[in-house]
């Protein structure tokens, strides 16, 4: 095996900007198919059509992305942040912190092929790596755990010592033997927090998270309407969902990251305004987001989103609003959805109008939206 001693890689890759470092080796993840096999099949991810059965089984095996594979260096960044608080001035949704800078996808890369270039230098060879964040054919969470960068919450997400979940995670996978390290013993005992908390119930016992319930899936994957049932347990949360992460102790207890990377340009990048959300224009959206996580929801995602964060923390102040938006917003994906958030707010109130408007809309979904508004099952 490479001479690489393992405090050495913890100093380059520091020097990096990655805090946490793991290493295991590149042989398949035992168990781990069969449990991808068995999540599709029991329907635990339905709605996410792209993670099929084959991709699971090629999952599995790290050699399927990179044959000469020997090592993989399993990586996480930190993002915490604690100087950014939400304003009462005015109703505001919530964006998941890793979602608050810069894209991770494109920060991770980057150090990554830095701590490449060092190691190069380190051991003056060469070697040959894959650099792998998210949308690769891996299980990011999997190398975490086995390489001993931490282990498995209850919330399924990865707990990292000294920073809990508050870390993004990529994997380097390269054609060197490196020292593996060992696999952490998981240390959440007997506390459910995470699972208690979970406003729609998609956190189960047994490390099971039905995706289909998941606020992070319904705010982001879900490209159509979201089930009525769930409106109401989405609170504020317009991109993704930390309500899991927030009550766990180890989280609660992580390092703050003062890394600039991940600071928020705006405010509206963190909480934005909900009114304004509902209103901006494609470039405002563009502009705004730019360069982050949040333009994989789309304007219309993020509209739609801002419309039910209004109907749950709005007030009668807004139904003015929310009636210009019904009749004027060229989607009707966030016409209907407003036309819930007036009812939600005050169904009386809003019955005229929406009487009114359910005679001018030609969008038969919009028309379905208000007539489930003014008739509620």
């Amino acid at each position: 095996m490479i001479q690489l001693d393992r405090h050495r890689l913890d100093e380059i890759a520091l020097d990096c900007g990655i805090a946490a470092v793991g290493v295991t080796t590149a042989e398949p993840f035992g168990g781990l198919e069969e449990l991808l096999v068995d999540r599709i099949g029991a329907g635990n991810l339905r709605g996410l059509d792209w993670f099929t059965v084959e991709r699971a089984r090629f999952s599995a095996d790290p050699r399927n992305l990179h044959p000469s594979a020997r090592s993989i260096i399993s990586i996480g960044i930190p993002y915490r942040l604690n100087h950014v608080v939400c304003p009462a001035d005015e109703p505001r949704g919530k964006i998941s912190r890793y979602a608050w800078g810069d894209d991770y996808h494109r920060t991770l890369k980057l150090r990554m092929r830095e701590l490449h270039a060092r190691l190069e230098q380190e051991l003056g060879q060469s070697i040959d790596a894959r650099f792998l964040v998210d949308t690769a054919r891996i299980v990011d969470r999997a190398v975490a755990a086995r390489s001993g960068l931490g282990w498995y919450g209850k919330n399924t997400l990865i707990l990292v010592p000294g920073h809990g979940s508050w870390v993004m995670l990529g994997d380097m996978i390269v054609d060197v033997d490196i020292e593996p390290d060992e696999a952490l013993t998981p240390k959440c005992g007997r506390c459910t927090r995470c699972i208690d908390c979970c406003p729609t119930g998609a956190l189960q016992p047994g490390y099971v998270v039905e995706t289909p319930l998941c606020i992070s899936y319904l705010t982001i994957e879900l490209r159509d309407t979201i089930p009525l049932e769930l409106r109401p347990l989405m609170g504020n949360w317009v991109f993704g969902c930390d309500d899991c992460q927030e009550i766990c102790p180890y989280t609660g207890a992580a390092k703050i990251d003062d890394d600039s990377t991940f600071t928020p340009q705006t405010l509206d990048n963190a909480f934005p305004r909900l009114r304004w959300l509902l209103t901006m224009t494609e470039e405002e959206f563009r502009e705004t987001y730019r360069g982050t996580a949040v333009l994989r929801t789309k304007r219309s995602g993020l509209a739609r989103n801002a419309a039910i964060a209004l109907g749950n923390n709005g007030s009668d102040a807004d139904l003015e609003l929310l009636e210009i938006v019904i009749s004027a917003h060229d989607l009707p994906l966030v016409r209907g959805h407003a036309a819930w958030a007036m009812a939600q707010l005050n169904r009386a109130a809003s019955e005229p109008y929406l009487v009114r408007q359910l005679a001018r809309e030609p969008e038969q979904f919009v028309r379905a939206e208000i007539t489930s508004a003014l008739n509620p099952s």
